[in-house]
C-alpha cells in the first residue's frame, strides 16, 4: 500500500486517526471500507515510528430519518427522534436502536483485524457536557456560521437561524426543531410540524438551555467540533462528503473560522458499488456487513477494500455471481507471487504490500504466510457438495504432505465460507446435485454424445480396474483422451457427462466430480446414458450410498 506508506512519510509527531458512523440501520459491507482504510493508515504510521491513536465514533444523537428500517407502528412514533433514544426494534437486549445497529457493525471489526484504541458515542459526550463549549461558540458566532454556509455551499439561512437543534422536551424529536434566538444561556426553539418531510414536529416552543445533552450541533459543526474535542489529525471520508461545497468543505471552513483550528488531513475514498449503485445504510441497499463477514474471511475481505487505491471505486456484486470465488483466487494469486511461484496475468502495483496489508495480523511473517498451502475456493465449493468426499484428505493429496495447524485452520474457515456462499450468494450453476436416477435431459443425448460416453465407459472401466482411487487428474485425462480419439472437442464430452450426472449442461471440473463418486455408480450411469436410458432399472449403486440435496 504505497499510498499509506507515502502518507506516513509526510506527517510528523503524534497522530490521531478518526472515523464515525451514523447507525441509521443495518450497516452494509461497503461501510467496512472506511475502517479497513483507517487500520492500514494506522499500521503504516506505527511502522514509520509515529505514536498513533485510532478512534471510532458513533453519531447516535442524529435523528432517525430512515422510515424503511422501522416497523410500521413505530414510524409515526420514532421518526425524527435521536437514534440513541429509540428503543431497540429487535429482542436482543440492546439499550437503543443505535446501540443495536452500531454494535453489530463494530462486532465485525475484530474479525477484520481492526482494533480502535477507543470507541466513543456522541450521545455520551453531549450528556457529559463535553460538547457544551462548542455549542456556546457556535451560537455566539452564528453569523459566521451562516456566512460559511452561504460562501462555501451556497446555502442561505435566515438571519434568525442558529446552528443547534434542541431535543424537543415535549415530543423528544430533534430532527423537527429549529432555534431562532440565543440570549447567552438559553435558546428559543420551535418544534415545527412541517420543518422536514420525513417527520412531524409537535408544535411546542419555548426557551430552554441547549447544554448537557439537551441539544446537538448540526452535522457539519458536530464534525468540526469532534476534530477539536479529540485532537484528530487524519480523518478519511467517503467521496460524497468530499465534493466541492459539500460536508467536508463546510466542516473544514467551520473548523478554521468558528472553532479556530486547522482541520485534519483528508484521504477521500470511493464507494463499493453493487451493479453500479452505491450501497446505502439508510435505504437498506447492500449486503449486510455481518453476513459478508460470515461468508468472506477477514483477509479476503481486506483485500477487496485494499487492492484499489482509496480514490478508486470498487464494483462488487456478490449475489448470483462468482465475485466471491474470484476474490479468494486473487488473494491466493498474490500469495503465490510473493512466494515466488509463477502466476498468470498482470499483478497490481506493489502487490507484495497489498498482500501484506491484507493479512489479519500486522506482525505476521509475510513470507511464511505467502508460502502457506491454500485450497482453491471454487474447487472446495464443488467438493463439499459431492457425497462422501473427504475434503481434508483431498487437500493432503493435493499439497503432497500433511497440512500444518494453520493450514488446517484456513481450510476449515474456507469450508465454512464455501457453505455460506452456496447458501447465500452462489449462482445456480455453482450448486450441484448428483442425480440418483438418470436425468430426463440425458435421455435426449444424440448418437454422437452416446458414442463418446460408451467409449468413456471402456476407458473408465480400465481406469477403475487399475486404480480404484484414481484422482481427478486421471479422470480428466481419460475424458480428454476419449474425446480426442473420437475426433470431438472436449467440451462435447463434458456436456454429455454433466447431463448424465447433474441433468444440466455445465458444472464443476468433471474429472474431479467423477473421482469423488463411487466407481460402480459412475460406470453404471455412463452405461445407462450411453444406451439412451434403455438399460432399465439401474443397479443399486448410488453416489456414495446416499443422495445429497443441493447445498
Amino acid at each position: 500500500m504505497e499510498w499509506a506508506d507515502e502518507l506516513a512519510a509526510r506527517v510528523s509527531g503524534p497522530q490521531v486517526v478518526n472515523d464515525s458512523k451514523t447507525p441509521s440501520g443495518t450497516v452494509h459491507v461497503g461501510s467496512l471500507r472506511g475502517p479497513v482504510i483507517l487500520d492500514v493508515i494506522t499500521r503504516a504510521l506505527r511502522t514509520a515510528g509515529h505514536e498513533t491513536t485510532l478512534l471510532y465514533g458513533v453519531d447516535d444523537l442524529d435523528p432517525m430519518d430512515a422510515q424503511a428500517l422501522l416497523t410500521p407502528d413505530a414510524v409515526e412514533r420514532e421518526m425524527g427522534r435521536p437514534l440513541a433514544h429509540i428503543p431497540d426494534q429487535e429482542p436482543d437486549g440492546h439499550a437503543s436502536y443505535a446501540r443495536h445497529h452500531a454494535q453489530r457493525f463494530i462486532d465485525t471489526f475484530a474479525g477484520l483485524g481492526v482494533f480502535p484504541d477507543r470507541y466513543y458515542w456522541m450521545s455520551e459526550h453531549y450528556a457529559a457536557g463535553d460538547m457544551d463549549p462548542f455549542i456556546r461558540t457556535a451560537l455566539d458566532r452564528a453569523a459566521v456560521v451562516r456566512a460559511v454556509y452561504q460562501r462555501v455551499a451556497n446555502v442561505r439561512h435566515p438571519d434568525t437561524w442558529h446552528p443547534v437543534s434542541v431535543i424537543c422536551p415535549t415530543c423528544g424529536r430533534v430532527g423537527t426543531t429549529i432555534v431562532t434566538k440565543w440570549d447567552g444561556e438559553k435558546v428559543f426553539f420551535e418544534c415545527r410540524p412541517d420543518l422536514v418531510t420525513w417527520a412531524h414536529g409537535c408544535g411546542a416552543s419555548g426557551w430552554v438551555s441547549p447544554f448537557g445533552g439537551a441539544a446537538k450541533l448540526p452535522w457539519n459543526l458536530e464534525w468540526a467540533a469532534q476534530w477539536s474535542l479529540f485532537g484528530v489529525t487524519i480523518e478519511p471520508n467517503g467521496k460524497d462528503l468530499a465534493t466541492a461545497g459539500g460536508s467536508r468543505d463546510r466542516s473544514e471552513a467551520i473548523a478554521r473560522e468558528v472553532f479556530e483550528r486547522e482541520p485534519p488531513l483528508n484521504i477521500p475514498y470511493e464507494f463499493l458499488n453493487i451493479g453500479g449503485r452505491k450501497m446505502s445504510t439508510s435505504k437498506g441497499r447492500g449486503a449486510p456487513a455481518t453476513l459478508m463477514a460470515e461468508v468472506v474471511p477477514a483477509e479476503q475481505l481486506r483485500l477487496l477494500f485494499l487492492r484499489p487505491r482509496p480514490n478508486q471505486a470498487i464494483e462488487f456484486d456478490p449475489d448470483g455471481t462468482d465475485a466471491i470465488p474470484r476474490l479468494f483466487d486473487e488473494f491466493d494469486r498474490l500469495g503465490d507471487a510473493v512466494a515466488g511461484r509463477d502466476v498468470k496475468g498482470d499483478l497490481p502495483l506493489g502487490f507484495a504490500n497489498v498482500f501484506r496489508y491484507s493479512l489479519l495480523d500486522p506482525e505476521a511473517d509475510v513470507d511464511a504466510e505467502a508460502a502457506r498451502y491454500r485450497f482453491p475456493f471454487s474447487h472446495l465449493a464443488t467438493l463439499i457438495q459431492i457425497p462422501g468426499v473427504d475434503v481434508r484428505g483431498v487437500a493432503r493429496e493435493e499439497k503432497g504432505s500433511d497440512l500444518d495447524e494453520l493450514e488446517l485452520a484456513t481450510l476449515e474457515r474456507r469450508i465454512a465460507s464455501a457453505r455460506a456462499w452456496l447458501d447465500n450468494f452462489a449462482p445456480d450453476e455453482a450448486r450441484i446435485t448428483v442425480q440418483p436416477a438418470l436425468p430426463e435431459a440425458a435421455r435426449s443425448l444424440d448418437e454422437t454424445d452416446r458414442q463418446v460416453l460408451a467409449a468413456l465407459v471402456e476407458r473408465a472401466d480400465e481406469l477403475v480396474r487399475t486404480s480404484r482411487n484414481a484422482d481427478g487428474e486421471a479422470w480428466q485425462s481419460a475424458i480428454f483422451e476419449t474425446a480426442s480419439d473420437g475426433g470431438l472437442k472436449a467440451g462435447r464430452a463434458f456436456r454429455a457427462i454433466y447431463l448424465a450426472f447433474l441433468g444440466r449442461t455445465n458444472g464443476p471440473r468433471a474429472g474431479w466430480l467423477l473421482a469423488k463418486l463411487e466407481p460402480e455408480f459412475v460406470l453404471a450411469r455412463l452405461r445407462e446414458a450411453a444406451a439412451g436410458g434403455t438399460l432399465g432399472a439401474m443397479t443399486d449403486a448410488q453416489p456414495s450410498g446416499e443422495t445429497r440435496a443441493t447445498t
